[in-house]
Formats: C-alpha cells, sequence, structure tokens
C-alpha cells in the first residue's frame, strides 16, 4: 500500500474572546429534545439509524442485541446477537438489511430486520468500530484497536484492509464523502486520513497541533470535512484542496470534550459536548461561522457517543451511557 503524508499548508483560529464565557450568550434554545428509556438496563444503548418505515434501530453494545424503537408507540424490540458479539454501531444497507460491527468477536453482522436472522461475516481485525456504505455498496469500516481501515464487499464477503503509518493510529469515525472517497479520523494521533478507493490507496494529513484529537467528522455539501477536536475543545474546517485548517473554540471550552457529530440538510454542524454533566448538544452555521444553539441533554447523557442526521423528519438521533435513545428536533 502507499502511504503519504502532507502537512497542512495554513492554519486560522476564530478569535476566543467571543466565548470567554460561552453560555451566558445563549438564550433558552428553540431545540427539541425529547429521550425514550430503553427497557433494558445499563446496555449502553448507542449509534441509532432510522429506517424507512421509522423505526429507529440501535445497539446495546453491554447487552449484546440490536435494538429498535417505534417512536410513534413508544414500543421496543429487540435482536438477540452471536455471543460475545458486544456491537458497537449499527447502520442499514442498500436493501434495507442492518450491519452492525461486532466489536469484541472480530465480525461484521448482517441481519434481515423481518425475520430476526443474522449472518455473521468474519474479519481479519479485532474491534471493527464504526461502520458506513458508499455509493457503490462497498462497506467501509474502521478497526481501532486492531490499527486498522477496511473495505467489506457485502456480496462476496472480501475484506482489503489498509494500516496507518503511526502504531496505536485509533482509526474511529469514519464517513464517506460524495466522491466515495472515506475520510477516517485518527484518534490517536493529529492526523485523519483520506482513501482513493480505486487504488486503494492511504493519505495521512497532519493537523496544525501536536496534541490534536479529531474523533468524529462529517462532511458538507462544499466537499470540506469538520471534525471536533475531543483534546483540544475545537470544533474545525479541514478543506481537501489547500490542506488548510479554520477551527473555533467550541462554547464550552478547551474542556468541553466534543464528540458525537453530524452535519444536517443546511451544512450546519451539529455535535455535543461531552465534558459536562450534563451533555450539552450544539449547534454552528457554516455560512454565518457563528455558534447558533447550546441545548442541555435532558437525562444528563452520561457521554453521547456518535449522532446521525435524518432529512425527512428533520432531526437528530443519538444514544446515551445513562440508557435513552434521543432525538432533537432542528428542522431541515
Amino acid at each position: 500500500m502507499s502511504l503519504i503524508l502532507i502537512a497542512l499548508a495554513g492554519l486560522a483560529i476564530a478569535d476566543p474572546a467571543p466565548f470567554a464565557s460561552p453560555l451566558a450568550e445563549f438564550a433558552p434554545d428553540s431545540v427539541e429534545i425529547r429521550e425514550w428509556s430503553v427497557p433494558w438496563e445499563n446496555t449502553r444503548p448507542r449509534d441509532p439509524i432510522v429506517a424507512v418505515d421509522g423505526d429507529v434501530w440501535f445497539v446495546g453494545q453491554r447487552g449484546n442485541y440490536v435494538g429498535a424503537l417505534d417512536p410513534a408507540s413508544g414500543e421496543f424490540r429487540r435482536i438477540e446477537l452471536p455471543e460475545g458479539a458486544m456491537p458497537h454501531n449499527v447502520i442499514i444497507g442498500p436493501d434495507g438489511d442492518l450491519w452492525y460491527a461486532g466489536n469484541h468477536d472480530s465480525h461484521i453482522g448482517r441481519i434481515d430486520p423481518a425475520t430476526g436472522e443474522v449472518l455473521v461475516i468474519r474479519v481479519p481485525p479485532r474491534d471493527p468500530h464504526t461502520l458506513f456504505f458508499a455509493p457503490d455498496g462497498d462497506l467501509w469500516f474502521t478497526a481501532q484497536g486492531a490499527n486498522r481501515i477496511g473495505r467489506l464487499d457485502p456480496a462476496s464477503g472480501e475484506v482489503r484492509l489498509l494500516e496507518p503509518s503511526v502504531a496505536d493510529a485509533r482509526p474511529y469515525g469514519i464517513v464517506v464523502d460524495g466522491q466515495g472517497r472515506p475520510w477516517v479520523a485518527l484518534f490517536g494521533t493529529n492526523r485523519i486520513a483520506s482513501v482513493d478507493p480505486s487504488s486503494m490507496t492511504l493519505v495521512e494529513h497532519t493537523l496544525p497541533f501536536e496534541d490534536a484529537r479529531a474523533r468524529r467528522l462529517d462532511v458538507t455539501s462544499d466537499g470540506a470535512v469538520w471534525y471536533v477536536d475531543y483534546a483540544r475543545g475545537t470544533l474545525a474546517r479541514f478543506d481537501p484542496a489547500s490542506g488548510s485548517v479554520e477551527e473555533w473554540p467550541t462554547p464550552g471550552g478547551a474542556d468541553s470534550r466534543p464528540y458525537a457529530m453530524a452535519i444536517d440538510g443546511e451544512d450546519r454542524v451539529w455535535f455535543v459536548e461531552t465534558g459536562s454533566d450534563p451533555n450539552r448538544l450544539v449547534g454552528f452555521d457554516t455560512t454565518t461561522e457563528t455558534f447558533t444553539s447550546v441545548t442541555n441533554i435532558p437525562s444528563g447523557g452520561g457521554t453521547v457517543r456518535h449522532m446521525v442526521y435524518h432529512a425527512p423528519t428533520g432531526s437528530l438521533w443519538f444514544g446515551t451511557d445513562v440508557n435513552t435513545i434521543g432525538r432533537a428536533r432542528i428542522g431541515s
């Protein structure tokens, strides 16, 4: 494999002065958050995804199941997974099947949601972490503990792996841009990575600060890569064309621990500050480059680890470490 290191061309840092006393800057927020208590206690429900029929699927990482919530009725149901799977993430494939990362058992699972039948696909690396489908149908995933980035062909079961140049790079959050190119947060380093899917070439982009730790990332419609710096408490924008970075201190400051994030249909960035109790949902307008809202997670959240935007309902969905599934209505 070919590894290329690219240093950033420039850095711009937004003036942190307006956020010296950040929470006082925001009036009571219009974001409506509702949470449903998961009936299976202490199972760490996480990584929800919304199906076409409106059901919200999620994994119980400590409970070894994939669960579903009907938001209309509030009813839950669950599908038991093979012993020791300890799922980390679930997504919906092009054909409507569910795919989950068997974090503890080195497999990726495929579930027929109608029958609950589980197909186990063994993958070489341990710790499959976060899954993401590309437009061409390939399934990309990170394997944090194994220090690998993988591509699974769902039809053949073939897996191809890439290894970052740095030991313990901890590939974490992953997203695929409009060109079919995966972007990965290398959480153990001050780098993010991109992959050319045709050549399977891994490119590592070094961020300007040695102590930067990107954890989750997403892409706006203009192709810019946005990420949250968990270690330094900033939101940042990476320009793939120039290699430049611009960043903004989060409202919660250096210890805010921004973690879950998503971008909505208007290219607004939403992320959760997990360094406080309660966790806080923060909105950022990428056009005006201003923070627009800070909303407490009603349950406290514990830690909100992943979040997705559901365009048909203008909502963000997330799971919490205090055993809830949450929905934030943010509009289109």
